[in-house]
């Protein structure tokens, strides 16, 4: 019994420490005009996030292709996250939440899908009709090997060993001047086991006293 109960503990205790660990450092900044400016605002879109992914030590057989198909495809799952974190508490915000579907094809169809880094904010706001945009980047160092940190997964019964390290960038930018209002940085711990889904769900928690939109 006293084993079962220490390995409980063990359990209780890895698994504040991994939440401590995401938590990391945090920046937030906010334009003297951000109050005043989104009070009119009615429709945000929410862009494709930028995306690095890079290695502390380059796994063999790399594959710089397929790098940049794993960054694109995370850019996409990101940006689909955050929507349906917003989506799910529609209610809570003095906003809607342009349909990330819709979003992308407009992208598409003026032909910038690939090129945001291209254009303005004003003008990607011009394009989707809508009153403001966020968007962001997400930058990870992995540490180790997939392998690696399914071992770790293994070793810690289930929870997951950390994998790598990240940063997040979240930025709102008015539709009518690109002017940067909200800008939001976090510095996180990546883990095997954590989905996409998983680690938007735990930064929007996070900063959801600060978003701007919240009724």
């Amino acid at each position: 019994m006293k084993r079962i109960f220490l390995t409980l503990a063990i359990l209780c205790c890895f698994t504040i420490l991994t939440k401590a660990q995401f938590e990391g450092s945090k920046q937030i900044f906010e334009s003297p005009k951000l109050k005043e400016t989104i009070k009119a605002q009615k429709i945000v879109a929410i862009l494709p996030f930028e995306v690095k992914i890079s290695y502390r030590k380059q796994p063999k057989n790399f594959s710089a292709e397929a790098n940049k198909s794993q960054e694109e495809s995370m850019a996409k799952s990101i940006q689909s996250s955050m929507y349906t974190f917003l989506l799910r508490r529609a209610s809570d915000y003095t906003v809607s939440f342009q349909d990330v579907d819709k979003t992308n094809i407009l992208l598409k169809k003026a032909g910038v899908l690939g090129k945001l880094d291209e254009t303005t904010k004003d003008e990607l706001a011009k394009i989707l009709g809508v009153d403001a945009v966020i968007g962001g980047r997400f930058e990870t160092e992995q540490s180790k090997s997939e392998a690696g940190a399914i071992a770790s997964a293994v070793l810690f019964g289930g929870f997951g060993g950390k994998s790598g390290s990240g940063t997040m960038f979240l930025t709102i930018n008015n539709g009518a001047d690109g002017e940067l209002l909200w800008r939001f940085f976090k510095t996180m711990d990546d883990n095997i086991m954590s989905s996409t889904d998983d680690m938007i769900e735990r930064m929007m928690r996070k900063i959801s006293r600060n978003f701007p939109y919240k009724s």
